[in-house]
């Protein structure tokens, strides 16, 4: 299966909000994800105006997964993969492509915010890939991770 990667575009939105409610955690439906402030108008404008960069994965034209962050703050803000593509490196993909967009917009750290679940898929997969926790946890509970692109 050939998997196709290319930077967000505004007309991703409405297939990555869909996607967003059907990962197998921390999934979020489209109510969810407005009443935390997050619309179709709100991640396109993002998208448009340069200050939501992302990365989507593609298998034979459907959305896989994507990878979004915060341009102003060097916040990897989402990464989030349908089930059916786990383990497959898409995730880990998706990831590296916004680490080395913020690196070469001068970002000497980034950071995410993670569940401090041990059980939970994400808390390790940050780990071994080098993110390190700060001791700090963000307004959701997640555990805040950092890291420093090489």
């Amino acid at each position: 299966m050939p998997i196709t990667y290319r930077q967000a575009v505004p007309e991703d939105t409405p297939a990555c909000l869909d996607l967003r409610g059907r990962t197998r955690e921390n999934a979020f439906s489209v109510d969810e994800l407005e009443a935390v402030g997050i619309t179709l108008e709100s991640w396109q404008a993002g998208i448009a105006d340069g200050s939501l960069p992302g990365y989507v994965a593609l298998v034979d034209g459907e959305l896989a997964g994507y990878c979004f962050g915060d341009r102003d703050t060097g916040e990897i803000a989402v990464l989030a993969l349908l089930p059916a593509y786990e383990g497959q490196g898409i995730g880990k993909a998706l990831l590296a492509r916004m680490v080395e967009e913020f690196k070469e917009l001068g970002f000497q750290r980034l950071f995410l915010g993670c569940s401090p679940d041990p059980q939970v898929r994400s808390h390790g997969f940050y780990r071994h890939l080098g993110w390190k926790p700060t001791g700090e946890f963000d307004a959701a509970g997640d555990e805040v991770l950092a890291c420093v692109p090489s």
